[in-house]
Order: structure tokens, then sequence, then C-alpha cells
């Protein structure tokens, strides 16, 4: 019945900063850039080796999240990666606040959050 996630859709404030994170940063390919003159919006289409995407958004005048990072709704969104440290010190070299590695208790994986340039929480999960 359900395969698998095919996207997320994210609604960014600054497009150009956004898409520099996504695609330089974090290593998304991009697929497809849109400009939709009606709306005065971006769309761009993004995804990682495994075929996962994510579809970046701009819209004038967006909401910002109501609150961080417990807001009803999507709490964050999580990558898997081979090595948590690995990862963290890639970012961190890059400008990225990472937290502290932490073991999850129940399945004893390491992971660490980090935000995108709109403060959107970000998880790197270990993957085995």
């Amino acid at each position: 019945m359900l395969n698998g996630i095919h996207h997320v859709a994210i609604i960014c404030s600054d497009y150009e900063k956004s898409k520099d994170f996504y695609t330089r940063i974090l290593g998304f390919k991009i697929i497809a850039e849109n400009y939709r003159a009606d709306r005065d919006s971006f769309k761009l289409d993004l995804a990682l080796a495994d075929g996962t995407q994510i579809e970046l958004f701009s819209f004038p005048d967006a909401p910002k999240r109501p609150s961080f990072p417990e807001a009803q709704g999507l709490r964050h969104l999580a990558f898997n990666v081979e090595n948590v440290e690995a990862v963290s010190q890639y970012l961190t070299n890059l400008g990225v606040d990472v937290e502290s590695i932490r073991v999850d208790e129940y399945t004893g994986k390491q992971f660490t959050f980090f935000s995108d340039p709109d403060g959107l929480p970000l998880e790197l999960y270990q993957q085995s």
C-alpha cells in the first residue's frame, strides 16, 4: 500500500539562502526549478541519491513557524547517515550550528539536531 515517503515540502523565507543550504551544504541534487509568476513563488525539486525528495517553496509573506520545536504538525525531518560524527563535523566546518551527539535510549543509535536557515529542525540519525 504505502511504499515510502516521496517528498517533504518546505516553505522558506529566503529562497536563495535555502537553495544554497539544501544543495551545497546538504548535497541535494536539483531535479527541477520553476518560478511561478502568478504566485511570485519558486518551487525547487531536490533529491538525495536514494530518491528521497524535498520540494522547496518560497511564498511572499509566508507566516513564521509558531514555536520551536513543539508546534503541532511536523516536528522535524531526520536524515539517515552512516556516520553521525563525520556528518556533524562536516556541517560544523561549514558554519552550521550542530547540537551535541546523543544516543537514542531505545535503539542505541547516535543522533543529533541542526537547523535549516529558517530554523526548521533537522536530524542526523545513525543508519546502522
